[in-house]
């Protein structure tokens, strides 16, 4: 069992639930997973061994993609041919990470993690301008995409009308969802920080089918690695069990909410959320 904060067993599960469902809320809405919140806070306030907190974290991938994904698919926000595509290369990474964890030093890990989301960030802020709807560019054409028909078209309820938008650079696309899945299988989180602006800046996605894709994406990357947790003994019932059930509940709400926002606003909040996750990742690589 791990070691927890001093607390009753019924005082725990509640404090976990209820962070939960808010990390699936905004794991939900921004294509995240909720293990970036979940993870700082199991360790650090509940005093989680971090073994059994990336466990748990895991599981709230798996639960988080399993409570939005089917209402983006419905809505015809996920691009399904684009995430059977980009699964190729994160599902092969999520098993190197994981495979990788209990050999690689978190020092390095962190760093690298942490300059790559400050890029992110400062990359999506030089986009704030562009709403989903209205790309500043049409982007060239792209053969492969063509062949493969990755392109489509959504109906944006904040706008009222129809949004049609053109994939390009899928290979690009291909190697960094690698990164993704491995940094997913090392870290424990869904990696949506590093897909979502994958999608966004490099294949040309907008951000709201960027987000429900990721979403829909991030449960199979998890579910490849979620294996080797469990069969290592990283994955506590007694954590994981309230953490799959509040992050469900937060993220089907979330789900109900992404539509509705603005393509402006959903990319200012995924600006300050991954300077967020950056500035946590720098420090933990200064501690050590």
């Amino acid at each position: 069992m791990a070691a927890v904060l001093d607390a009753t067993p019924f005082n725990f599960v509640a404090i976990v639930l209820c962070v939960s469902i808010g990390a699936g809320l905004l794991g939900s809405l921004l294509g995240l997973g909720g293990g970036l919140i979940l993870i700082p806070v199991l360790t650090l306030v509940l005093k989680v061994d971090i073994r059994y907190a990336v466990g748990a974290s895991i599981v709230s991938v798996i639960a988080t993609s399993s409570g939005a994904a089917a209402a983006y698919v419905r809505d015809g926000l996920a691009n399904m041919r684009v995430a059977m595509f980009l699964e190729l290369a994160t599902v092969a990474g999520a098993v190197s990470g994981a495979m990788l964890a209990g050999m690689v030093g978190g020092r390095a890990l962190y760093f690298l993690f942490g300059a790559v989301m400050a890029y992110s960030a400062l990359a999506m802020l030089r986009k704030l301008r562009e709403d989903g709807s209205a790309r500043a560019e049409e982007p060239p054409p792209d053969a492969l995409a063509d062949r493969l028909g990755l392109h489509g078209s959504y109906y944006d309820v904040s706008t009222g009308g129809e949004v049609t938008y053109r994939v390009h650079r899928p290979l690009v696309g291909l190697g960094l969802m690698y990164l993704a899945g491995t940094v997913s299988g090392l870290l424990g989180i869904g990696s949506g920080a590093l897909k979502v602006p994958a999608m966004d800046l490099a294949m040309g996605l907008p951000i709201k089918v960027s987000t429900a894709t990721s979403n829909f994406m991030i449960g199979v990357t998890a579910a490849a690695s979620a294996g080797i947790y469990f069969a290592r003994g990283d994955i506590d019932p007694f954590i994981a069990g309230p953490v799959c059930v509040g992050v469900t509940l937060g993220a089907f709400m979330g789900s109900r909410f992404l539509t509705k926002l603005k393509s402006g606003s959903l990319r200012m909040l995924f600006v300050a959320v991954l300077l967020w996750v950056s500035y946590e990742m720098l420090s933990k690589g200064i501690r050590g």
